[in-house]
């Protein structure tokens, strides 16, 4: 198996769903997740690549947030669409990157992705609060490559 499939069992893969589910009922915003063993170019580039791949940009809004993780790099992306950068100041992610990076340095991975998904899902929720028509437009599962 690659690193890739050895990052997260299937039960910290859950609990990252779960995380995003949970962030996503206070904000019409939407989030993933994505992991790859590395990137050749990059890691803002090949996060904007994934984010096209996974067609986030074709949200009602464009408010679609990728949190990318190249595992065997040691590095990580948050990546906002348009409609949110439109919005919000341009330190937005500060936040979120550093509740990630909190529980990366001490090697759990899976607390500071569901940190991500959440702290990401609290900035959101001000700026996009969940209406009563909205709908989940993207797929909560974690994508990998």
């Amino acid at each position: 198996m690659s690193k890739v499939e050895d990052f997260l069992s299937v039960e910290e893969e859950q609990e990252i769903v779960l995380a995003i589910r949970q962030a996503e009922r206070n904000t019409s915003g939407e989030i993933r997740v994505h992991i790859e063993n590395s990137s050749k170019i990059s890691h803002y580039n090949r996060a904007l690549e994934v984010f096209r791949m996974l067609k986030m940009f074709n949200t009602k809004e464009q408010n679609a947030v990728l949190i990318y993780v190249a595992v065997d790099d040691k590095k990580f992306v948050v990546y906002g669409d348009k409609g949110i950068d439109e919005v919000v100041p341009e330190n937005f992610w500060e936040s979120t990157k550093n509740a990630m990076q909190e529980q990366f340095v001490l090697g759990n991975f899976k607390q500071g992705i569901i940190n991500g998904v959440l702290k990401a899902g609290e900035e959101l929720k001000v700026h996009f609060p969940w209406q009563i028509d909205d709908e989940d437009e993207l797929s909560n599962e974690i994508s990998k490559g």
